[in-house]
């Protein structure tokens, strides 16, 4: 699968295609619809190649910095997910105050026209773009017909209402993996580079990877979860597991200890043997085994639960 990270990296003899178009955040289940029309629809029209085109920032990060909503994955997580899903090629479009200013009509022939040669476009129903989101699903279709593309606006829907990256965040919000796995269709997934923490896991015998819960990224609420940890690559000399190992996971800032900065911190099962400092990681989120940290009286205190948690764990994973 190709990924192109602006206009200029598009090959120039590059087309015709079927293109979505879509922030994808998580790359839901909603998303994965959108995408298999894309595919029947690039089927029906002689085998074309599908493009999903995304954006980065979000949009939102460059017109109310401050109302940014956080992300569900990164942009390469999402161009990984958007080519299970289907795409051919991504294009993840450098999203700033100039590309902002666009009208709909100049992103359609910049775009559409121009680059990526479109003869169909799938987007969800309530698709915006250009200058003050004036463009819409209508608009499309009408330069549609000039331009000699189709249009399809699809409904995301859900079992108990559509699929959105919104409703999603909301979920994680809640600390309700669970309902984040149904809605994205797998498990929540928090990546991350493995730091150096305190080592106070280590002396209590549940030695922790730990990742920084990083601004902007959506991370579930504080508390201890069921789940897996997978390395994604590896710092020089360490081994490569390309596993996923069944893990208990902490989030949170470590009440206990006066901690301050929050932090995933994941207790592989039963291994003390795992050097995973420098490595980038990923983190399975499957169920919610208790609320917000506790702070303890006595370290004792801190192992009996911790060893309530790891069999909780254990016992949730087992099962799945």
């Amino acid at each position: 699968m190709r990924v192109w990270h602006g206009l200029d990296e598009v090959d120039a003899d590059f087309g015709p295609s079927v293109v979505t178009i879509g922030n994808f955040d998580g790359v839901h289940r909603g998303h994965q619809e959108v995408l298999a029309h894309a595919r029947a629809r690039a089927e029906r029209l002689g085998g074309l190649p599908v493009v999903a085109m995304t954006f980065d920032p979000h949009p939102m990060a460059v017109l109310r910095p401050g109302h940014a909503p956080a992300m569900i994955s990164d942009p390469a997580e999402r161009a990984t997910l958007l080519g299970a899903a289907g795409a051919d090629a991504v294009l993840i479009l450098p999203f700033d105050k100039e590309t902002a200013a666009w009208s709909p009509q100049e992103f359609i022939e910049r775009v559409l026209v121009g680059t990526l040669h479109a003869k169909a476009v799938v987007v969800g129903e309530n698709f915006r773009f250009g200058h003050k989101a004036a463009g819409h699903v209508d608009t499309l279709v009408q330069a549609g017909l000039e331009a000699g593309f189709e249009v399809e606006g699809l409904s995301l829907a859900g079992d108990a209402q559509p699929w959105s990256s919104t409703y999603i965040r909301g979920l994680i919000a809640e600390g309700d993996v669970e309902g984040a796995a149904v809605a994205l269709g797998r498990p929540l997934r928090v990546t991350g580079t493995v730091v150096e923490g305190d080592k106070r896991g280590r002396e209590l015998g549940y030695p922790t990877a730990n990742i920084p819960a990083l601004q902007g990224a959506a991370v579930p609420l504080d508390g201890v979860y069921a789940g897996w940890l997978t390395v994604l690559d590896a710092a020089p000399g360490t081994p490569q597991y390309g596993e996923p190992l069944p893990a208990a996971i902490s989030v949170g800032s470590n009440p206990t200890f006066d901690g301050v900065d929050r932090r995933v911190e994941s207790y592989v099962l039963d291994r003390d043997d795992l050097e995973l400092y420098g490595s980038r990681i990923a983190v399975d989120f499957v169920a919610r085994l208790r609320g917000s940290q506790i702070r303890f009286e006595t370290i004792d205190d801190l192992l009996d639960q911790m060893k309530l948690d790891v069999d909780g764990a254990r016992r949730i994973l087992t099962a799945n």
